[in-house]
């Protein structure tokens, strides 16, 4: 199985029993578990789940993914070209479109040939990828 890319979206809307895609996200996590299916992201999906979970009680599961990823050397570092080009495509992008984190995991995605994302942002499908809930 191909490594499936786990997006902000994806990882808040498990932990956040709240998240209105909480059910969703939690089914189609728990159908990757069983698959043992090989997960990664990068710094900036990671930094921006601990921006978001700061507060929350799932703040102890963003540190918890972080550390068993970096273990197992499945976070996936953008370039510095990666950095440059994420945000011109972000400069030329109207109100609405991708967010640069989002530009540099799909520049990451697409240097890796990842096809799926844990995810539900239409951002995503856009980009060609497949969200999976």
């Amino acid at each position: 199985m191909t490594p499936v890319f786990l997006d902000t979206v994806g990882l808040i809307a498990v932990w956040d029993e709240d998240d209105q895609w909480h059910t969703a996200a939690a089914r189609a996590f728990a159908q990757l578990l069983r698959q043992e299916a090989t997960m990664v992201t990068t710094p900036y999906v990671l930094a921006e789940c601990a921006n978001a979970a700061s507060r929350r009680p799932y703040r102890a599961e963003a540190v918890e993914l972080r550390v068993a990823l970096e273990r197992n050397k499945r976070v996936l570092s953008p370039t510095d070209d990666d950095w440059q080009e994420a945000w011109r495509r972000y400069a030329a992008d109207g109100i609405g479109g991708p967010g640069v984190v989002d530009h540099l995991s799909f520049l990451i995605m697409g240097r890796y040939g990842l096809s799926q994302a844990f995810t539900n942002d239409r951002h995503f499908r856009a980009a060609g990828f497949e969200p999976l809930f």
